[in-house]
């Protein structure tokens, strides 16, 4: 896997939205594949599982979603193939997501995903990355799928506790946290923030783990 080319691929961005008391991070990548085909891999259900989670639900305006082990919500709109945004409820905390899908051609798209989140103690503790990485996780996910056409293997969870993807993750905390601090947030909190994240992630079975999306 090509760790540098993943990181370099994706854009990250902050926006701190104090009169809201919400932050919009959104992050983006460009895919080799035409705006139809990124949308279905988005959006049905038993595409998503490929390279993603198992998820159950309704996925239509209106209806309800379940990621496996992971989020679940309401789908609150729905424009295909350009854009859906859904409630993100997750350990007692209710965020919104927001995925805007773009065609640069007829064979390339460019995929955005903007979360967003509250500015809570949670996010005064961890920034950006916490949520960031995950999302990167996922782009991983599905950019190796489009460019293969198969599902992510199943040794992808051993590879998440490998060497490699600690360095995934370490580097895309930092960049992270250099979004963070170009939105307006003290350098060096920013920076430590972004720190404790990576912590958090990396950490041995035996140490504990924090993270999740």
């Amino acid at each position: 896997m090509d760790v540098q080319r993943q990181i370099e691929g994706v854009g990250r961005s902050v926006e701190l939205r104090g009169s809201e008391d919400e932050a919009a991070l959104t992050v983006t990548q460009e895919y080799d594949v035409p705006v139809e085909d990124l949308w279905d891999a988005c959006t049905d259900a038993d595409r998503i599982p490929r390279w993603f989670l198992p998820i159950t639900g309704e996925l239509r305006e209106g209806g309800t979603y379940q990621l496996e082990g992971n989020a679940g919500g309401r789908v609150l709109r729905c424009d295909p193939p350009r854009s859906f945004r859904v409630t993100w409820e997750y350990g007692g905390e209710v965020s919104e997501v927001e995925v805007r899908l773009t065609a640069l051609s007829d064979t390339r798209s460019r995929f955005a995903l903007t979360h967003f989140a509250p500015l809570n103690d949670f996010w005064a503790r961890f920034g950006p990355g916490a949520t960031g990485i995950g999302w990167e996780m996922g782009l991983l996910g599905l950019r190796q799928h489009l460019s293969s056409g198969v599902d992510v293997p199943p040794e992808a969870q051993e590879w998440a506790a490998s060497e490699e993807a600690r360095r995934f993750m370490e580097l895309s905390g930092r960049l992270w946290g250099r979004a963070h601090a170009a939105a307006g947030a003290d350098p060096e909190e920013a920076a430590a923030a972004a720190e404790r994240t990576i912590a958090a992630y990396t950490a041995t079975p035996e140490e504990g783990s924090a993270s999740g999306t």
